[in-house]
């Protein structure tokens, strides 16, 4: 008898709860999602989630998905078709000032299926975008935002419907030689010595010959690579200032630092640096001067170790 109460009991809580959650749907304090309607959107995408291609490759590739939004799947088919929104760059340049984006030039890019078909009972498909930096000028910045154009009448979700890829352009950017050189003192080579031309004491470690790494651009006038000392993969930040003059180039205003977030994988690490980094040599002055950055800095626990990175194009 009492488990019968005691079924009976849950049944009815069971019910209640039910219900209130109906009334719930329908109560104006509450949203009704049984009557929400439809939307298609490309998930993680909009102004906030801009994909930047950094790869050094010449090929490179992404993919988003389109998504149907909805309290059901459909029962029927839904086309949707993606593309090329010069509407969204215009606004994109004026949403924000830092980079000027140009849009990227005929056969730079392929989007595999600029029309996918959603099946009836699904909500998803994916799109693969080809990218091809050998179309690309690498002193120019360029923005592709690719947005959903047509949905067969469907409500397209305001904030989330294109999505946008980004390669900023940098004198500098590219892949470069690497040449690392440890010094186990504080002092390095010598007063005034070169480490790149021999100059002075040799360093204690070297990397391997023909090594390369990447200069990564941030901005048309910043950009970072990565320096070899201890493995926590921390970059030198650089910037500089850039004026066009007819067809020279000038550069001026050099500076460079470690940010506080690289500075602290050395903290965890047990690490300090006791000197910041500088320029070993000067840095170009001009489009016709060699691409050669030489710095040094000097790190680590005790008396330190002088490092001297040289990054050559």
């Amino acid at each position: 008898m009492k488990q019968t109460l005691k079924r009976n009991f849950s049944m009815l809580l069971g019910l209640t709860a039910i219900l209130g959650f109906s009334s719930c749907l329908k109560d104006s304090r509450y949203v009704d999602f049984a009557a929400v309607g439809t939307t298609v959107e490309i998930p993680l995408s909009g102004r906030t989630a801009v994909n930047a291609l950094t790869e050094a490759t010449d090929a490179i590739t992404r993919q988003f998905a389109v998504n149907v939004a909805s309290p059901k799947p459909l029962s029927t088919d839904l086309t949707i078709t993606v593309g090329y929104d010069a509407a969204a760059l215009a606004a994109y340049n004026t949403f924000q000032t830092a980079v000027t984006f140009e849009p990227f030039p005929p056969g730079s890019y392929v989007i595999d299926k600029p029309t996918v078909v959603v099946p009836a009972g699904t909500r998803t498909q994916v799109i693969t975008v080809t990218f091809d930096r050998t179309k690309l000028d690498p002193s120019k910045s360029y923005l592709l935002p690719i947005s959903i154009l047509d949905a067969q009448g469907q409500t397209l979700n305001a904030n989330y419907h294109t999505k946008y890829y980004s390669v900023i352009g940098n004198d500098f950017a590219g892949v470069y030689t690497y040449e690392y050189r440890r010094f186990q003192n504080g002092t390095g080579p010598g007063a005034g010595a070169i480490p790149s031309l021999g100059q002075g004491s040799a360093p204690d470690i070297t990397n391997a010959a023909g090594s390369t790494t990447v200069l990564t651009p941030v901005t048309p006038t910043e950009f970072k690579m990565e320096t070899g000392y201890n493995g926590q993969h921390v970059m030198y930040d650089v910037t500089f200032k850039r004026t066009v003059t007819g067809s020279v180039i000038t550069y001026t205003n050099w500076a460079v630092k470690f940010l506080p977030a690289d500075l602290q994988k050395w903290t965890d690490a047990g690490i300090s640096n006791m000197v910041p980094p500088k320029f070993t040599i000067p840095p170009p002055v001009n489009n016709s001067s060699p691409k050669i950055f030489e710095l040094n800095y000097v790190s680590g626990g005790a008396s330190g170790r002088y490092i001297d990175d040289t990054y050559k194009k």
